[in-house]
């Protein structure tokens, strides 16, 4: 499918962006992986359809009060049956890789047990259209999409789950790893405990310090025993996909700092440190006893979860800017023991949610990460930004915020590679806009614009200018 003329994509940028496009297209090595990046729940639709069992988000947006405008993910923008179309508009734009999730009740609509056969035929069909169309398949195991069934006898909170994860895990393998080279376990697994267990933002909604700190653990070891089930099936390069935010202060107080230091510990070593270094941070240990929780390691636990991986992925958007003081704001924090810590309202430029624009946060990111944990490849799987844009008269889609945020985030991916990080390829965020969690569906990060009435998909500027670039690389490594 060919998206737009010569002349359209020409058009998609600025003289900002141009120059910037430029410089990334000559600065990345060849090899560079150009994706995209969506999660099942978020666009798939047909949570009914096919034997697919309910999840914690089914319930949780039907809750009264938990989603903007009540809205949930049943019908998303049916991916479920278009994604054909879907595929097509990825090659036309000339993507090399998809990233996508598999939803775990709609294979195992229970969380356990049986395998739906159809509900699993999904996306033995997806892979091979992606295949066909010659997009690369890069598969994520979990988005947060629980089957209701295990979060009635625990959720995360429970040891259990991780062994479901385990038996989950094995089951997609089967069935997808004679065609699927790449495997996250996980997807930002700090928003499942924290959001999802701490401030009860996310589903399952739970408002509880140790259920928080008890679903970190067994996150991270149900990562480690998916980890496990894929490398007994023989299946390719595998890792986990995290948000990693780095927390800064206006302020340089020892309160300050030490606020920082919470921040940052809860949101980035609580994680690398296990997966890398084979042990929790003994600082964030300390931070949750004194609030009476505990991680709920068991012998053993820590080795497994320190197994090599193949790659770490990088999800990034904005940095927590921290002040002590009490918040004004009443919701809970997604912070243990952050009772005195109040997160700034930017001044910088900002996204349609208020989240800071800091390219220089990014960069900082990604050389702390490269200087903190040597030897590690790392992909950016998630990168974009939220903004309210509309159809022009003429029916095009500009969305020049957009796709400023993107150019100047991927010049940073360019510079650190440039002084050696092991940056090795960039996914987008996302594919199309879709049901963004509990804001529903005002906020927009797709670089395709979805009518939320009809489902006509539209490739926005951003869109034309990123395909336009991953052309020029391309042209630039001989690899056109």
């Amino acid at each position: 499918m060919t998206i737009s003329t010569a002349s359209a994509i020409g058009a998609a940028g600025t003289p900002e962006t141009d120059e910037l496009a430029a410089r990334i297209a000559t600065g990345l090595p060849g090899g560079f992986v150009w994706g995209a990046a969506t999660s099942a729940y978020q666009i798939e639709g047909a949570t009914t359809e096919d034997g697919r069992g309910p999840s914690i988000w089914d319930t949780f947006a039907r809750t009264p009060g938990k989603t903007r405008n009540g809205e949930s993910g049943a019908v998303a923008v049916d991916h479920y049956h278009r994604y054909r179309e879907d595929i097509a508009l990825m090659a036309g734009l000339g993507l090399e890789a998809y990233r996508f999730s598999v939803a775990w009740p709609r294979v195992m609509p229970t969380g356990s047990g049986a395998v739906n056969r159809a509900g699993l035929g999904f996306y033995d069909r997806l892979v091979d259209e992606l295949l066909a169309a010659g997009l690369d398949p890069w598969l994520t195991l979990y988005h947060w999409d629980l089957p209701q069934s295990l979060q009635d006898l625990g959720g995360w909170a429970s040891r259990e789950t991780a062994h479901r994860f385990a038996d989950y895990t094995d089951q997609v393998a089967t069935a997808l790893g004679d065609r699927v080279k790449h495997w996250s376990t996980l997807n930002e697994p700090w928003c499942s405990a924290f959001e999802g267990h701490l401030t009860g933002r996310h589903a399952p909604g739970v408002q509880s310090t140790h259920a928080a700190v008890r679903s970190v653990h067994h996150l991270l070891l149900g990562h480690a025993l998916g980890v496990e089930a894929l490398r007994a099936r023989g299946v390719g390069d595998v890792g986990i996909t995290l948000n990693l935010i780095p927390a800064e202060s206006p302020e340089d107080s020892p309160a300050a700092r030490d606020l920082v230091r919470l921040v940052d510990g809860q949101t980035i070593r609580l994680w690398l440190d296990p997966l890398l270094r084979g042990s929790y941070p003994e600082d964030v240990v300390a931070d949750f006893a004194k609030v009476g929780a505990e991680l709920p390691v068991e012998p053993g636990d820590l080795l497994r979860i320190g197994a090599p991986l193949d790659w770490i992925g990088v999800n990034y958007y904005a940095p927590h800017i921290v002040v002590p003081g009490p918040d004004p704001d009443p919701a809970p924090m997604p912070f243990v023991g952050g009772a005195d810590l109040t997160r700034v309202k930017s001044t910088d430029d900002v996204t349609a949610l208020g989240w800071p624009i800091r390219p220089r946060s990014y960069a900082a990111l990604l050389r702390r990460l490269d200087a903190d944990y040597p030897g590690t490849s790392w992909y950016i799987h998630e990168n974009g930004a939220a903004f309210l844009d509309e159809p022009a008269a003429d029916g095009d889609v500009p969305d020049p915020g957009r796709l400023r945020y993107v150019a100047q985030h991927l010049d940073v991916v360019r510079e650190v590679v440039g002084d050696g990080v092991d940056v090795r390829g960039y996914f987008v965020w996302s594919l199309l806009d879709n049901y963004e969690w509990s804001e529903g569906y005002k906020m927009r990060f797709g670089v395709i614009h979805v009518d939320f009435e009809t489902l006509v998909r539209t490739p926005k500027s951003s869109a034309l200018w990123y395909s336009r670039l991953i052309r020029d690389h391309r042209a630039a490594n001989g690899t056109a």
